[in-house]
């Protein structure tokens, strides 16, 4: 299996815990064929999607550690076909680049893309997560989304809570997220022109969501294969941050899931697959699904990391994306052979 993975510059891994490098060292140790580009590295050449690519050459004996792994790995660069690989693994931050999914619209009927990219144009954002609300559901906390600064200050004023979160619409690794309080209104009105107003005149949406309690104690990160929870991880905010992101300076503890996260992730695993989200990471608090990340979605070495379990959440990723290209190889050959019985005929 050949598997080009879509992410950001190889120097800009954390050699230590990065979820992307732990995919690409099971997939070489598996003896597949690994390439890596950026968004931007795309381009079409005689009308055929080819990427800039730096190809991962094939090791003997592939290193224990990912540290070692990172530093041993010898890179060549080459443009290649995206149709030539089995699979595409998109691994590249927020936000979203829709003229890069453009580019890839070209190729989708021919390699498994994992996650599909009409998954992602509609989740790529914390606007999905509105998804799994409705009037008999209670599993996000009420959220509101504007760029009307003077609606959102009304929704601050009008919440029972003296708290609330607000975020930037496109954020990630918990940048931008600040917790707001009542008591500081003065402030609110200056912080809502920073998030909403750009230098060029342009605007940005904001999100404001209750303040659920026990956040303060951090929340959960849970990440979702195929529809079905693989590994959880309790994140813990640092002393001086009531962000729990371990990009933020959070730390990471053992969780088993509760009840009431079991029945959310069986709630939302039929429409992550449904929309083709079969690779996810999932934030929860108190129960409540605050976030979806469905670009790279973090956590597989700290989860490994707390729970030194034999089976590592890497290979379970893998051994899916290989019945994937599998089953996309078997169907593939089926219809070739009954397209040969037809002509035939």
């Amino acid at each position: 299996m050949n598997v080009c993975f879509i992410m950001y510059p190889w120097e800009n891994i954390d050699p230590e815990n990065d979820t992307s490098l732990a995919l690409i060292r099971e997939c070489a140790k598996r003896g597949h064929g690994v390439a890596m580009c950026t968004p931007a590295n795309l381009t079409i050449r005689d009308s055929v999607t080819n990427a800039f690519c730096n190809v991962i050459g094939r090791l003997d004996k592939v290193p224990s550690t990912l540290k070692s792994f990172y530093n041993k790995v010898k890179l060549r660069e080459e443009m290649l076909p995206l149709a030539g690989f089995d699979a595409i693994f998109f691994r590249a931050n927020p936000p979203l680049d829709p003229l890069m999914l453009n580019f890839l619209d070209s190729v989708k009927d021919d390699v498994f893309i994992i996650n599909s990219l009409q998954g992602m144009r509609e989740a790529n954002n914390k606007l999905y997560t509105a998804a799994f609300g409705d009037a008999h559901s209670n599993i996000i906390p009420n959220t509101h989304v504007s760029k009307n600064k003077k609606y959102l200050i009304q929704q601050i004023k009008e919440s029972k809570s003296d708290k609330m979160i607000i975020k930037p619409l496109n954020g990630f690794g918990g940048s931008g997220v600040i917790l707001i309080e009542k008591s500081a209104m003065s402030n609110i009105n200056s912080l809502l022109d920073f998030y909403i107003t750009n230098s060029d005149g342009t605007s940005n949406y904001v999100i404001l969501q209750d303040y659920i309690e026990g956040a303060d104690q951090g929340d959960v990160r849970i990440l979702m294969l195929n529809g079905e929870p693989v590994g959880a991880m309790r994140r813990v905010p640092g002393s001086d941050d009531h962000r729990s992101n371990v990009s933020a300076g959070g730390s990471v503890q053992k969780h088993a899931l509760t009840k009431a996260e079991k029945a959310l992730c069986k709630q939302i695993g039929p429409k992550l697959v449904k929309d083709g989200l079969y690779f996810v990471g999932i934030d929860v608090i108190g129960g409540k699904l605050v976030e979806v990340n469905v670009m790279s979605p973090g956590g597989i070495t700290y989860i490994n990391k707390v729970y030194k379990a034999k089976t590592k959440v890497e290979e379970k990723v893998i051994d899916f994306l290989e019945s994937k290209v599998m089953d996309q190889l078997q169907a593939f050959d089926r219809r070739t052979r009954l397209r040969k019985a037809v002509d035939e005929a």
